[in-house]
């Protein structure tokens, strides 16, 4: 637990003025702050999860993947609104 006098030194520099009911209610603030990074410092980093996955840290490839022409032409048709090949939206902003 964080003692009373890190937590006043700490008031000290943030210029608070704390009462002594104060000063023990940030003492088990921010000491269970302190245990939730110490929790966070103790799991895995991304590096290690890529890793351990065997993907090494690579991405996959940027392919083009061939378009469904079928499906295009059913969307394009389902569209209530279009020019040349693209759909007509409302304009949001």
């Amino acid at each position: 637990m964080i003692s009373k006098e890190e937590v006043e030194h700490i008031a000290k520099l943030a210029r608070l003025e704390l009462t002594e009911n104060e000063v023990e209610k940030m003492q088990k603030d921010l000491s269970a702050i302190l245990d939730y990074f110490n929790l966070l410092n103790k799991a895995p980093s991304p590096d290690k999860i890529l890793q351990e996955n065997k993907l090494g840290g690579q991405a996959r490839k940027d392919e083009i993947l061939p378009r469904n022409a079928s499906l295009t032409e059913k969307i394009m048709a389902a569209a209530p609104d279009k020019k040349d090949d693209y759909i007509k939206v409302k304009t949001i902003l």
